[in-house]
């Protein structure tokens, strides 16, 4: 194949009502010039970072029409709003998969270029750890002081599975969904360079473990063990030996 001519192909020229509307041409100049990359590898790197900082801030910015939703007590549109950014941390999972196919040497390579930088200094990462807490203050402000309960009714003594249930769940689910991605790029650093390395850029595998055991919305995991206490009770804390024949 001609690699010049369809690598000018893929850069289009910007001029039809697509490329124009999609802002192609600058898009696709967010890369390096291919004869720029340190290795064949490093287009794939750029493209999937690129492409978690564009669901980040698509997540970031629907997280705010939901806590607007959440306000007004528009529950329907809130949990339609929050299953598109379920969807979006989904797809960051999975597309992490894709550096898997790198090998540990050519990953080495494109993380000189990087300096000192890493994944927590992302402007994505950084802001959708702190909307938790906003998001919390929110649910707690309209659906449990303003409808007058406690989590315990909601999940439990009063269970209905209306509507403060559901947004609960929701943020639930979004706590999970940011553990898995955690996870995952754990994995990730296991597999490209390892945790037994002296140097991970200044921060210890500890520093990394810890976000994952961060919760945004403990109060959503505590509940469900102190209905199992309750339920569960009778049986005592610990389980009998099962009888030996």
């Amino acid at each position: 194949m001609n690699r010049e001519k369809y690598q000018e192909m893929m850069r289009g020229a910007g001029k039809l009502d697509y490329e124009i509307y999609l802002n192609t041409e600058q898009l696709l100049a967010a890369q390096k010039a291919p004869d720029a990359f340190c290795n064949p590898d490093e287009l794939q790197f750029m493209i999937v970072h690129q492409v978690e900082e564009l669901w980040m801030k698509l997540m970031a910015s629907t997280l705010l029409d939901i806590d607007e939703e959440m306000q007004a007590r528009n529950s329907f549109k809130a949990l339609t709003l929050f299953r598109r950014v379920h969807i979006c941390q989904e797809m960051m999972t999975t597309q992490l998969s894709l550096l898997e196919t790198m090998s540990p040497k050519d990953y080495q390579e494109i993380r000189l270029l990087l300096g000192n930088g890493s994944g927590q200094e992302s402007p994505g990462f950084r802001v959708l750890l702190k909307m938790p807490t906003d998001l919390w203050a929110t649910f707690s402000d309209v659906y449990l002081e303003g409808g007058k309960r406690t989590l315990e009714q909601i999940y439990d003594s009063e269970y209905s599975h209306d509507d403060a249930y559901m947004i609960a769940e929701a943020l639930a689910e979004f706590d999970e969904q940011f553990q898995k991605f955690r996870n995952a790029h754990m994995q990730l650093i296991y597999r490209s360079i390892g945790v037994a390395a002296n140097s991970l850029k200044g921060r210890p595998v500890e520093i990394l473990n810890e976000g994952l055991r961060q919760k945004f919305f403990p109060d959503l995991w505590q509940v469900r063990a102190e209905m199992t206490d309750r339920w569960g009770g009778e049986y005592g804390r610990k389980r009998a030996k099962l009888d030996k024949k």
